[in-house]
């Protein structure tokens, strides 16, 4: 519900912490510009405003109390001078046009300013409230709050998120969708901005060679960083595939640059725009088989069996009876 962002350096922030913030909350932005202490008024979609190096607070609202518009958005007035800004719900204040934190400023509005802590810190919100004469600025229930780089996060669900962008079984709705994604934050589709070749040989290779094959499409997602080990493991990255930023655009014409996986290993000059799964179902295991065939060089091979077979989950190679027994025996 809601997240304040408290940013008085000149420190930038990760634009998946920002797209994150806006995603999980989608009901408008509020921003305290520290520099000329004005307040702005946006959409949350807006939330690159916020790729800056000047100083703010600001709040994405998560509408829980009161209905969704630009007038429910913080931070609200106290009086002329003084304005709130709240992460959090304070039961039985607000109604079904006004917001609870409107309620609150009203209540602090009555009362004399020593009181106001006491008062907010009632609650388990977490609170800022700025005197725009004065130039300043107060954070109630501090000890709630994370910080990060010097930046001040009223709750952690937007940190340590990871954008990447997939072409394979892990798009929306494919095989590895489900056991890998389905939880995480799926944030659109497009294609790469460069061309690249994708050579699909039972299972898909983005090579890393840009002008060549096509604008590959995309599935864009934000993962946390359990999610992002999961699919490096998948991936076998470093070993196998190899993932780098590049920029992708999406079909509503927003660029990012996600993480993207590369396989320079299979190149049959034959590359295509989109992978679907019916190339998976033609090639069968012939694919899966080429992908793992060759035999595992690595001084210490990690087994994994996999159709009967046993394979080293670090190159992908095959392991034969004699090395799979020495390889199995350490981690007995």
């Amino acid at each position: 519900m809601c997240i304040i962002i408290i940013k008085n350096n000149k420190k930038l922030i990760k634009t998946e912490t920002l797209l994150t913030s806006a995603i999980k909350n989608p009901d408008g932005l509020g921003i305290l510009w520290l520099d000329t202490w004005k307040v702005t008024y946006h959409d949350s979609k807006d939330y690159m405003e916020l790729k800056t190096q000047r100083p703010y607070i600001a709040h994405f609202r998560y509408a829980t109390v009161g209905k969704v518009c630009r007038a429910n958005c913080h931070p609200f007035h106290i009086d002329d001078d003084n304005i709130l800004f709240q992460n959090g719900t304070v039961h039985g204040l607000g109604n079904k046009k006004k917001t609870d934190t409107q309620h609150m400023a009203e209540i602090l509005s009555d009362l004399p300013r020593k009181r106001w802590r006491s008062v907010l810190e009632m609650n388990d919100s977490r609170f800022v409230t700025a005197n725009l004469k004065k130039k300043s600025f107060t954070i109630y229930n501090k000890e709630d709050w994370i910080t990060r780089n010097k930046i001040m996060y009223s709750k952690d669900n937007v940190l340590d998120m990871t954008l990447i962008g997939v072409y394979g079984t892990l798009k929306k709705g494919y095989s590895n969708y489900h056991a890998h994604l389905r939880t995480e934050t799926y944030v659109g589709s497009g294609e790469t901005v460069d061309k690249y070749p994708m050579v699909i040989k039972g299972i898909p290779y983005l090579l890393n060679r840009v002008g060549d094959g096509h604008n590959v499409d995309i599935d864009l997602f934000l993962v946390d960083k359990d999610a992002m080990m999961d699919i490096d493991m998948l991936e076998g990255h470093p070993h196998w595939y190899q993932r780098k930023r590049i920029e992708v655009i999406t079909n509503k014409g927003n660029v990012f640059m996600p993480y993207v996986y590369f396989n320079d290993n299979h190149d049959n000059g034959e590359y295509h725009k989109t992978y679907t799964e019916d190339v998976w179902d033609y090639n069968g295991y012939d694919g899966y088989n080429d992908y793992i065939s060759d035999e595992c060089t690595c001084a210490n091979p990690e087994p994994i069996m996999d159709y009967g077979d046993c394979y080293c989950d670090v190159c992908y190679g095959t392991i034969d009876k004699h090395q799979q027994i020495n390889s199995i025996t350490k981690y007995m």
